[in-house]
Protein backbone atom coordinates (compact mmCIF):
# COMPACT_ATOMS: atom_id res chain seq x y z
CA UNK A 1 0.00 0.00 0.00
CA UNK A 2 1.51 3.77 -1.01
CA UNK A 3 2.55 5.63 1.99
CA UNK A 4 1.24 8.89 0.09
CA UNK A 5 -2.34 9.69 -1.42
CA UNK A 6 -0.51 12.52 -3.62
CA UNK A 7 2.37 13.66 -5.40
CA UNK A 8 3.28 16.39 -3.13
CA UNK A 9 2.60 14.69 -0.01
CA UNK A 10 5.40 11.79 -0.92
CA UNK A 11 7.72 15.01 -1.76
CA UNK A 12 7.11 16.52 1.34
CA UNK A 13 7.84 12.93 3.42
CA UNK A 14 10.88 13.19 1.41
CA UNK A 15 9.68 9.61 -1.14
CA UNK A 16 11.01 10.04 -4.89
CA UNK A 17 7.77 8.31 -6.54
CA UNK A 18 8.11 6.52 -9.84
CA UNK A 19 6.27 9.97 -11.46
CA UNK A 20 9.16 11.58 -10.39
CA UNK A 21 11.95 9.59 -11.97
CA UNK A 22 10.11 9.20 -15.18
CA UNK A 23 9.99 13.30 -14.92
CA UNK A 24 13.32 13.59 -13.70
CA UNK A 25 15.01 11.45 -16.41
CA UNK A 26 12.58 13.48 -19.52
CA UNK A 27 13.34 16.78 -18.24
CA UNK A 28 17.29 15.88 -17.71
CA UNK A 29 16.96 16.61 -14.01
CA UNK A 30 17.82 14.90 -10.74
CA UNK A 31 15.49 13.56 -8.96
CA UNK A 32 16.21 15.19 -5.74
CA UNK A 33 16.00 18.72 -6.73
CA UNK A 34 13.06 17.64 -8.71
CA UNK A 35 11.32 16.08 -5.36
CA UNK A 36 11.77 19.40 -3.61
CA UNK A 37 10.18 21.52 -6.42
CA UNK A 38 7.02 19.40 -6.02
CA UNK A 39 7.10 19.50 -1.76
CA UNK A 40 7.40 23.32 -2.44
CA UNK A 41 4.55 23.69 -4.99
CA UNK A 42 6.69 24.93 -7.59
CA UNK A 43 6.06 21.61 -9.87
CA UNK A 44 3.14 19.64 -9.64
CA UNK A 45 2.90 16.34 -11.65
CA UNK A 46 -0.82 15.70 -12.64
CA UNK A 47 -1.80 11.82 -12.26
CA UNK A 48 -4.48 10.44 -11.96
CA UNK A 49 -4.00 7.07 -10.17
CA UNK A 50 -7.07 5.70 -11.69
CA UNK A 51 -5.10 7.24 -15.42
CA UNK A 52 -3.04 3.49 -15.89
CA UNK A 53 -1.96 4.74 -19.17
CA UNK A 54 -0.61 8.18 -18.43
CA UNK A 55 3.14 8.67 -19.77
CA UNK A 56 4.02 11.39 -16.10
CA UNK A 57 4.97 14.59 -17.06
CA UNK A 58 6.40 17.51 -14.66
CA UNK A 59 4.53 21.43 -15.05
CA UNK A 60 6.68 24.25 -13.43
CA UNK A 61 9.94 25.97 -12.72
CA UNK A 62 12.91 24.95 -14.27
CA UNK A 63 10.66 22.26 -16.60
CA UNK A 64 10.21 22.92 -20.32
CA UNK A 65 6.91 24.68 -21.00
CA UNK A 66 4.24 22.49 -21.75
CA UNK A 67 1.60 23.00 -24.11
CA UNK A 68 -2.75 21.98 -23.67
CA UNK A 69 -4.65 20.87 -26.37
CA UNK A 70 -8.66 21.34 -26.15
CA UNK A 71 -11.42 19.34 -27.86
CA UNK A 72 -14.39 17.75 -26.96
CA UNK A 73 -18.21 17.23 -28.00
CA UNK A 74 -20.81 19.89 -28.32
CA UNK A 75 -24.29 20.22 -29.67
CA UNK A 76 -23.27 20.95 -33.29
CA UNK A 77 -20.37 18.83 -33.31
CA UNK A 78 -21.31 15.71 -32.04
CA UNK A 79 -18.67 13.50 -33.98
CA UNK A 80 -16.52 11.20 -31.57
CA UNK A 81 -14.78 9.67 -34.80
CA UNK A 82 -13.54 13.22 -35.65
CA UNK A 83 -12.55 14.19 -31.82
CA UNK A 84 -10.91 11.14 -31.22
CA UNK A 85 -8.58 11.94 -34.56
CA UNK A 86 -7.97 15.45 -33.11
CA UNK A 87 -6.45 13.22 -29.56
CA UNK A 88 -4.08 11.23 -32.34
CA UNK A 89 -3.30 14.57 -33.77
CA UNK A 90 -2.09 16.24 -30.45
CA UNK A 91 -0.32 12.82 -29.18
CA UNK A 92 1.26 13.07 -32.45
CA UNK A 93 2.61 16.01 -32.00
CA UNK A 94 3.54 15.74 -28.62
CA UNK A 95 1.13 17.53 -26.65
CA UNK A 96 1.56 16.99 -23.08
CA UNK A 97 -1.85 17.55 -21.99
CA UNK A 98 -5.36 17.33 -23.76
CA UNK A 99 -8.08 19.05 -22.20
CA UNK A 100 -11.87 17.48 -22.55
CA UNK A 101 -14.63 19.94 -22.77
CA UNK A 102 -16.95 18.45 -23.61
CA UNK A 103 -20.49 19.81 -22.79
CA UNK A 104 -22.98 17.93 -24.98
CA UNK A 105 -24.69 15.03 -23.43
CA UNK A 106 -23.32 11.84 -21.57
CA UNK A 107 -20.10 12.97 -22.08
CA UNK A 108 -18.10 10.76 -20.01
CA UNK A 109 -18.32 8.14 -23.00
CA UNK A 110 -15.44 10.04 -24.62
CA UNK A 111 -13.92 10.92 -21.54
CA UNK A 112 -13.71 7.30 -20.47
CA UNK A 113 -12.29 6.25 -24.32
CA UNK A 114 -10.16 9.32 -23.63
CA UNK A 115 -8.19 8.33 -20.60
CA UNK A 116 -7.70 4.81 -21.55
CA UNK A 117 -6.17 5.69 -24.45
CA UNK A 118 -4.44 8.79 -23.75
CA UNK A 119 -0.24 9.17 -22.79
CA UNK A 120 -0.91 12.86 -22.41
CA UNK A 121 -2.79 13.87 -19.05
CA UNK A 122 -6.09 14.77 -18.89
CA UNK A 123 -7.76 17.66 -17.84
CA UNK A 124 -11.53 18.55 -17.61
CA UNK A 125 -13.71 22.00 -16.50
CA UNK A 126 -16.21 19.91 -14.32
CA UNK A 127 -19.22 22.71 -14.56
CA UNK A 128 -18.88 22.33 -18.51
CA UNK A 129 -20.70 18.97 -17.42
CA UNK A 130 -22.83 19.65 -14.46
CA UNK A 131 -25.87 20.39 -16.28
CA UNK A 132 -25.65 17.03 -18.87
CA UNK A 133 -24.39 14.79 -16.12
CA UNK A 134 -26.97 15.94 -13.65
CA UNK A 135 -29.88 16.42 -16.25
CA UNK A 136 -30.99 19.58 -14.42
CA UNK A 137 -31.51 22.93 -15.61
CA UNK A 138 -28.99 25.74 -14.01
CA UNK A 139 -31.40 26.82 -11.18
CA UNK A 140 -32.19 23.53 -10.22
CA UNK A 141 -28.94 22.40 -9.57
CA UNK A 142 -27.41 22.50 -5.65
CA UNK A 143 -24.21 23.24 -4.04
CA UNK A 144 -23.71 19.27 -3.28
CA UNK A 145 -24.77 18.38 -6.73
CA UNK A 146 -21.45 20.65 -8.12
CA UNK A 147 -19.15 17.82 -6.22
CA UNK A 148 -20.45 15.05 -7.16
CA UNK A 149 -19.63 15.87 -10.90
CA UNK A 150 -16.35 17.16 -9.75
CA UNK A 151 -16.21 13.40 -7.83
CA UNK A 152 -17.20 11.71 -11.19
CA UNK A 153 -14.70 12.92 -12.88
CA UNK A 154 -11.86 11.72 -10.44
CA UNK A 155 -13.06 8.64 -10.17
CA UNK A 156 -12.61 8.49 -14.10
CA UNK A 157 -9.18 9.14 -13.88
CA UNK A 158 -8.70 12.90 -14.87
CA UNK A 159 -5.59 14.46 -13.81
CA UNK A 160 -6.45 17.79 -13.41
CA UNK A 161 -9.15 19.99 -12.95
CA UNK A 162 -9.63 23.18 -14.03
CA UNK A 163 -12.15 24.57 -10.99
CA UNK A 164 -13.59 28.15 -10.70
CA UNK A 165 -12.98 28.88 -7.17
CA UNK A 166 -11.53 32.25 -6.90
CA UNK A 167 -14.36 33.89 -8.33
CA UNK A 168 -16.89 34.93 -4.80
CA UNK A 169 -18.99 37.71 -3.27
CA UNK A 170 -15.61 40.02 -3.19
CA UNK A 171 -14.57 39.42 -6.94
CA UNK A 172 -17.63 40.01 -8.17
CA UNK A 173 -18.04 43.06 -6.51
CA UNK A 174 -15.02 44.03 -8.20
CA UNK A 175 -16.21 42.91 -11.40
CA UNK A 176 -19.20 44.96 -11.35
CA UNK A 177 -17.93 48.25 -10.08
CA UNK A 178 -15.04 48.33 -12.84
CA UNK A 179 -16.89 48.29 -15.91
CA UNK A 180 -16.04 45.43 -18.39
CA UNK A 181 -15.94 46.00 -22.34
CA UNK A 182 -16.53 42.20 -22.60
CA UNK A 183 -17.57 41.36 -18.99
CA UNK A 184 -17.42 37.67 -18.40
CA UNK A 185 -15.56 35.22 -21.01
CA UNK A 186 -15.19 32.46 -19.08
CA UNK A 187 -17.31 29.65 -20.11
CA UNK A 188 -17.54 28.05 -16.75
CA UNK A 189 -17.08 31.43 -15.18
CA UNK A 190 -19.87 32.95 -16.32
CA UNK A 191 -22.14 29.81 -15.77
CA UNK A 192 -21.14 30.08 -11.74
CA UNK A 193 -22.15 33.83 -12.34
CA UNK A 194 -25.24 33.17 -13.40
CA UNK A 195 -25.76 30.49 -10.48
CA UNK A 196 -24.96 32.89 -8.26
CA UNK A 197 -26.69 35.79 -8.54
CA UNK A 198 -29.87 33.75 -9.49
CA UNK A 199 -30.00 31.72 -6.52
CA UNK A 200 -28.19 34.49 -4.10
CA UNK A 201 -25.64 32.06 -3.19
CA UNK A 202 -21.87 31.83 -2.70
CA UNK A 203 -19.90 30.16 -5.34
CA UNK A 204 -19.66 26.54 -3.91
CA UNK A 205 -16.67 25.62 -5.42
CA UNK A 206 -15.31 28.70 -2.82
CA UNK A 207 -17.82 27.70 -0.23
CA UNK A 208 -16.85 24.07 0.08
CA UNK A 209 -13.01 24.37 -1.18
CA UNK A 210 -12.43 21.95 1.72
CA UNK A 211 -14.43 19.40 0.25
CA UNK A 212 -13.09 19.49 -3.29
CA UNK A 213 -10.16 19.45 -2.01
CA UNK A 214 -10.86 15.96 -0.28
CA UNK A 215 -12.17 14.49 -3.41
CA UNK A 216 -9.09 15.60 -5.02
CA UNK A 217 -6.79 14.32 -2.60
CA UNK A 218 -7.79 11.20 -2.83
CA UNK A 219 -7.39 10.42 -6.46
CA UNK A 220 -4.68 13.00 -6.74
CA UNK A 221 -5.80 15.33 -9.05
CA UNK A 222 -4.29 18.38 -9.61
CA UNK A 223 -6.98 21.59 -9.29
CA UNK A 224 -6.08 23.97 -11.65
CA UNK A 225 -7.90 27.10 -10.20
CA UNK A 226 -9.45 28.98 -13.40
CA UNK A 227 -9.37 32.85 -13.98
CA UNK A 228 -13.40 33.20 -13.98
CA UNK A 229 -12.36 37.25 -15.03
CA UNK A 230 -10.14 36.71 -17.33
CA UNK A 231 -10.23 39.71 -19.50
CA UNK A 232 -11.89 38.64 -23.23
CA UNK A 233 -10.51 41.84 -25.00
CA UNK A 234 -7.20 43.94 -24.62
CA UNK A 235 -9.20 46.34 -23.06
CA UNK A 236 -9.81 44.08 -20.30
CA UNK A 237 -6.79 43.20 -18.97
CA UNK A 238 -5.24 43.53 -15.88
CA UNK A 239 -8.43 45.02 -14.52
CA UNK A 240 -9.82 45.28 -10.60
CA UNK A 241 -12.01 41.51 -11.45
CA UNK A 242 -9.15 40.17 -12.76
CA UNK A 243 -6.44 41.05 -9.93
CA UNK A 244 -8.72 40.45 -7.23
CA UNK A 245 -9.31 37.15 -7.98
CA UNK A 246 -6.00 36.29 -8.67
CA UNK A 247 -5.64 37.65 -4.69
CA UNK A 248 -8.32 35.18 -3.79
CA UNK A 249 -6.55 32.53 -5.87
CA UNK A 250 -3.22 33.00 -3.89
CA UNK A 251 -5.13 32.32 -0.57
CA UNK A 252 -6.68 29.31 -2.11
CA UNK A 253 -3.37 27.66 -3.64
CA UNK A 254 -2.05 27.53 0.27
CA UNK A 255 -5.27 25.85 1.16
CA UNK A 256 -4.83 23.05 -1.19
CA UNK A 257 -1.29 22.97 -0.31
CA UNK A 258 -1.83 22.25 3.34
CA UNK A 259 -4.08 19.17 2.18
CA UNK A 260 -1.01 18.00 -0.07
CA UNK A 261 -2.87 18.96 -3.13
CA UNK A 262 -1.35 19.85 -6.25
CA UNK A 263 -1.79 23.40 -7.37
CA UNK A 264 -2.05 25.06 -10.97
CA UNK A 265 -3.05 28.74 -11.76
CA UNK A 266 -4.70 29.89 -14.89
CA UNK A 267 -4.10 33.47 -16.41
CA UNK A 268 -5.22 35.58 -19.06
CA UNK A 269 -6.87 35.56 -21.68
CA UNK A 270 -6.11 38.35 -24.21
CA UNK A 271 -3.61 40.95 -23.19
CA UNK A 272 -1.58 43.87 -24.57
CA UNK A 273 2.17 42.33 -24.92
CA UNK A 274 3.90 45.49 -22.36
CA UNK A 275 1.37 43.89 -19.91
CA UNK A 276 2.43 39.99 -20.35
CA UNK A 277 5.81 40.37 -18.33
CA UNK A 278 4.14 42.09 -15.05
CA UNK A 279 1.57 39.76 -15.54
CA UNK A 280 3.94 36.84 -15.29
CA UNK A 281 5.57 38.12 -12.39
CA UNK A 282 2.43 39.57 -10.53
CA UNK A 283 1.02 35.81 -10.74
CA UNK A 284 4.09 34.05 -9.37
CA UNK A 285 4.49 36.69 -6.47
CA UNK A 286 0.53 36.68 -5.42
CA UNK A 287 0.47 32.76 -6.17
CA UNK A 288 3.21 32.05 -4.07
CA UNK A 289 5.78 30.39 -7.15
CA UNK A 290 2.65 27.95 -8.06
CA UNK A 291 2.75 26.84 -11.67
CA UNK A 292 0.86 29.20 -14.11
CA UNK A 293 -1.08 27.96 -17.43
CA UNK A 294 -2.36 30.98 -19.61
CA UNK A 295 -4.61 30.75 -22.73
CA UNK A 296 -2.27 32.95 -25.22
CA UNK A 297 -2.29 35.40 -24.10
CA UNK A 298 -3.80 36.89 -27.33
CA UNK A 299 -2.27 39.90 -28.15
CA UNK A 300 -4.75 41.70 -30.51
CA UNK A 301 -8.63 41.04 -31.22
CA UNK A 302 -8.75 42.27 -34.61
CA UNK A 303 -7.69 38.60 -36.26
CA UNK A 304 -10.01 36.17 -36.73
CA UNK A 305 -9.03 33.11 -38.52
CA UNK A 306 -4.98 33.76 -37.65
CA UNK A 307 -5.69 33.67 -33.51
CA UNK A 308 -2.92 31.03 -33.87
CA UNK A 309 -0.28 33.59 -34.44
CA UNK A 310 -1.45 36.72 -32.28
CA UNK A 311 -1.83 33.74 -29.76
CA UNK A 312 1.80 32.22 -30.37
CA UNK A 313 3.59 35.62 -29.89
CA UNK A 314 1.49 36.52 -26.71
CA UNK A 315 2.73 32.58 -25.27
CA UNK A 316 6.24 33.12 -25.86
CA UNK A 317 6.26 36.46 -24.10
CA UNK A 318 4.41 34.53 -21.23
CA UNK A 319 6.55 31.78 -20.82
CA UNK A 320 9.65 33.45 -21.38
CA UNK A 321 8.06 35.53 -18.78
CA UNK A 322 7.67 32.66 -16.32
CA UNK A 323 4.45 30.77 -17.53
CA UNK A 324 5.05 27.08 -17.39
CA UNK A 325 2.07 25.60 -19.40
CA UNK A 326 0.27 27.26 -22.64
CA UNK A 327 -3.05 26.43 -23.56
CA UNK A 328 -3.17 26.46 -27.63
CA UNK A 329 -5.44 28.36 -29.44
CA UNK A 330 -6.30 27.55 -33.13
CA UNK A 331 -7.31 29.85 -36.27
CA UNK A 332 -11.05 28.75 -35.46
CA UNK A 333 -10.69 30.54 -32.01
CA UNK A 334 -13.83 33.18 -31.85
CA UNK A 335 -15.40 31.21 -35.03
CA UNK A 336 -16.41 27.65 -34.83
CA UNK A 337 -15.17 24.55 -32.67
CA UNK A 338 -11.85 23.53 -34.91
CA UNK A 339 -11.39 20.77 -37.34
CA UNK A 340 -8.50 18.69 -37.22
CA UNK A 341 -6.51 20.72 -39.60
CA UNK A 342 -7.24 23.58 -37.20
CA UNK A 343 -6.02 21.56 -34.28
CA UNK A 344 -2.70 20.58 -36.34
CA UNK A 345 -1.68 24.42 -36.64
CA UNK A 346 -3.19 25.14 -33.33
CA UNK A 347 -0.68 22.74 -31.43
CA UNK A 348 2.45 23.98 -33.46
CA UNK A 349 1.96 27.49 -33.14
CA UNK A 350 1.84 26.73 -29.46
CA UNK A 351 5.17 24.21 -29.65
CA UNK A 352 6.94 26.67 -31.62
CA UNK A 353 5.55 29.24 -28.83
CA UNK A 354 7.05 27.25 -26.21
CA UNK A 355 10.12 25.97 -27.39
CA UNK A 356 11.57 29.61 -27.92
CA UNK A 357 10.79 30.50 -24.16
CA UNK A 358 12.38 27.30 -23.71
CA UNK A 359 15.59 28.60 -25.40
CA UNK A 360 15.19 32.25 -23.77
CA UNK A 361 14.97 31.01 -20.44
CA UNK A 362 17.50 28.78 -20.64
CA UNK A 363 16.32 25.40 -19.83
CA UNK A 364 18.88 22.67 -19.96
CA UNK A 365 19.00 20.88 -23.59
CA UNK A 366 16.60 23.63 -25.24
CA UNK A 367 18.94 24.83 -28.42
CA UNK A 368 20.41 21.12 -28.78
CA UNK A 369 17.61 20.42 -31.44
CA UNK A 370 18.78 23.77 -33.14
CA UNK A 371 22.12 23.20 -33.43
CA UNK A 372 21.38 19.92 -34.50
CA UNK A 373 18.65 21.77 -37.44
CA UNK A 374 21.66 24.26 -38.14
CA UNK A 375 24.05 21.81 -38.62
CA UNK A 376 21.94 19.95 -41.26
CA UNK A 377 21.54 23.56 -42.95
CA UNK A 378 25.51 24.19 -42.91
CA UNK A 379 25.48 20.71 -44.61
CA UNK A 380 22.83 21.38 -46.99
CA UNK A 381 21.11 17.79 -45.60
CA UNK A 382 17.27 17.89 -46.74
CA UNK A 383 16.93 14.58 -45.37
CA UNK A 384 18.41 15.56 -42.06
CA UNK A 385 16.33 18.74 -42.12
CA UNK A 386 12.91 17.29 -42.43
CA UNK A 387 13.45 14.94 -39.95
CA UNK A 388 14.50 17.46 -37.37
CA UNK A 389 11.94 19.76 -38.17
CA UNK A 390 8.92 19.86 -35.73
CA UNK A 391 6.43 19.03 -38.89
CA UNK A 392 8.23 16.91 -41.20
CA UNK A 393 6.05 16.08 -43.74
CA UNK A 394 5.20 20.22 -44.23
CA UNK A 395 8.74 20.86 -44.52
CA UNK A 396 8.89 17.91 -47.13
CA UNK A 397 6.28 19.16 -49.16
CA UNK A 398 6.87 22.68 -49.45
CA UNK A 399 10.53 21.69 -50.40
CA UNK A 400 9.73 19.21 -53.43
CA UNK A 401 6.45 21.57 -54.51
CA UNK A 402 8.91 23.65 -56.49
CA UNK A 403 11.84 21.05 -56.87
CA UNK A 404 14.95 23.01 -57.84
CA UNK A 405 17.19 21.52 -60.12
CA UNK A 406 20.14 21.24 -57.91
CA UNK A 407 19.46 19.24 -54.23
CA UNK A 408 21.83 21.35 -53.06
CA UNK A 409 19.67 24.26 -53.35
CA UNK A 410 16.18 25.21 -52.56
CA UNK A 411 13.83 26.93 -55.56
CA UNK A 412 14.53 30.23 -54.10
CA UNK A 413 17.83 31.30 -53.91
CA UNK A 414 19.05 28.19 -56.68
CA UNK A 415 22.81 28.79 -57.29
CA UNK A 416 23.05 31.82 -55.17
CA UNK A 417 21.95 29.93 -52.42
CA UNK A 418 24.46 31.90 -49.58
CA UNK A 419 25.25 28.53 -48.04
CA UNK A 420 26.29 26.25 -51.48
CA UNK A 421 28.39 30.24 -52.12
CA UNK A 422 30.06 29.94 -48.61
CA UNK A 423 30.78 26.20 -48.29
CA UNK A 424 32.97 26.34 -52.05
CA UNK A 425 34.33 29.00 -51.50
CA UNK A 426 35.83 27.41 -47.99
CA UNK A 427 36.54 23.97 -50.03
CA UNK A 428 38.44 25.79 -52.27
CA UNK A 429 36.31 25.82 -55.34
CA UNK A 430 35.49 27.85 -57.69
CA UNK A 431 31.73 29.40 -57.95
CA UNK A 432 30.02 30.05 -61.39
CA UNK A 433 26.70 31.30 -62.29
CA UNK A 434 26.40 31.84 -65.80
CA UNK A 435 27.40 28.40 -66.86
CA UNK A 436 25.51 25.29 -67.15
CA UNK A 437 27.50 22.55 -65.86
Amino acid sequence: MREYCTQMEAAKKGIITPEMETVAAKENMEVEILREKVAKGEVVIPCNIMHTSISPEGVGSGLRTKINVNLGISGDCKDYEVEMQKVDMAIRFGAESIMDLSNYGKTNVFRTELIKRSPAMIGTVPMYDAIGYLEKDLLEISAQDFLKVVEAHAKEGVDFMTIHAGINRRTIEAFKRDKRTMNIVSRGGSLLFAWMEMTGNENPFYEYFDDVLEILRKYDVTISIGDALRPGCIDDSSDAGQICELIEIGALTKRAWEKDVQVMVEGPGHMAMNEIEANMKMEKRLCHNAPFYVLGPIVTDIAPGYDHITSAIGGAIAAASGADFLCYVTPAEHLRLPDVNDVKEGIIATKIAAHAADIAKGIKGARDVDNRMAKARHKVEWDEMFAIAMDEEKARRYYESTPPKDRHTCSMCGKMCAVRTTNMILEGKKVEFCTEK
